[in-house]
Parts: C-alpha cells; sequence; structure tokens
C-alpha cells in the first residue's frame, strides 16, 4: 500500500469522525430539525434522585443501595418498623445535608446529631415516632441504617429553645 493511500484513507476516517461529532452535537443543541423550542411543546423530564422505600416518609438518595441481608422491617396496619442498610458512593457530608434538608420537608423534627470523623448520628422525631439515621465511610463506600421505632408512652416534643441548651 502506497503512501498516498494510507493519508487518504486517514484523511476520510478522519472527515467522517468529524462529521459525526458535528451531528451528535447539533442534535444535542436541537439543531436537528426540530425548531419548537418552547417549554410547553417539550415534554419535561426530570430523573428521579430520590425514592421512598419501606418508610413512606424518609427519601433516600437513589445512590444508596438496599442491602438486603441487614435490613429488617416490620409493618403492621398503619405502622412500619425497622431498619433499612444501604450502601453507595457519596460523601457522608453530602448525606448529611441531604437528610437534614429532607427530614424537615417530611415534618420530621431534628432532636440531635452527632458527628465524628468515623461516623455521623442523626436523630429525628415525629408524632409518634423516631428516627436515627446513622452515616459510616468505609472502604471505598458509605454505609447508611436508617432506624424508625416507635415512641413508648406518651412523649411531648422537646421545645427547639431547649434542645441545646
Amino acid at each position: 500500500m502506497s503512501h498516498t493511500n494510507v493519508v487518504k484513507g486517514f484523511t476520510a476516517v478522519f472527515f467522517a469522525l468529524v462529521l459525526l461529532v458535528a451531528a451528535t452535537g447539533c442534535s444535542s443543541m436541537n439543531m436537528g430539525g426540530n425548531k419548537s423550542s418552547s417549554p410547553d411543546t417539550q415534554p419535561q423530564t426530570r430523573e428521579t434522585t430520590a425514592v421512598y422505600y419501606d418508610f413512606k416518609d424518609i427519601l433516600i438518595p437513589k445512590e444508596l443501595k438496599v442491602m438486603d441481608g441487614s435490613t429488617v422491617v416490620v409493618s403492621t396496619p398503619g405502622y412500619t418498623s425497622g431498619i433499612i442498610a444501604l450502601k453507595g458512593r457519596i460523601e457522608s457530608r453530602s448525606l448529611f445535608n441531604f437528610f437534614s434538608n429532607n427530614m424537615i420537608k417530611d415534618n420530621w423534627n431534628m432532636i440531635s446529631n452527632i458527628k465524628s470523623p468515623a461516623s455521623t448520628i442523626m436523630i429525628f422525631q415525629k408524632e409518634s415516632r423516631w428516627a436515627v439515621i446513622t452515616i459510616r465511610e468505609k472502604d471505598f463506600n458509605t454505609y447508611v441504617e436508617v432506624g424508625v421505632a416507635p415512641t413508648l408512652g406518651k412523649v411531648e416534643p422537646v421545645p427547639e429553645s431547649d434542645l441545646f441548651n
């Protein structure tokens, strides 16, 4: 094969790749022929980033996967309690922020939290239940346990002014 044929072949492959990249870029920028760019005519799809598992008022990031062998959930009519064990690759600080924000949105009251280099424990209260979320980083993964238990007896919510005194 002559040097000229090699150069021509390389040039043809190079231009084919450039055209392919350009066509892909144009289609992702909506330059491929669909002129409608109104938000009302475009279907809005948003990927879910968090889900509710057994506890219908505790949101879990989708990056965390349930560890079936370590999860125990007991459901009775009108009540669910137990521990959901999860594992994923998320920084513990990000998880702390996620649970702090979303538990409050789901009407949980943060009672306390404990942070150490090895783990974080978050305690929440709601009507007649308690939730304890433990976050630990280990071996390239973060392990989370979400425990929910009923309140034994009548417990009044702790006023926020008394929480940190």
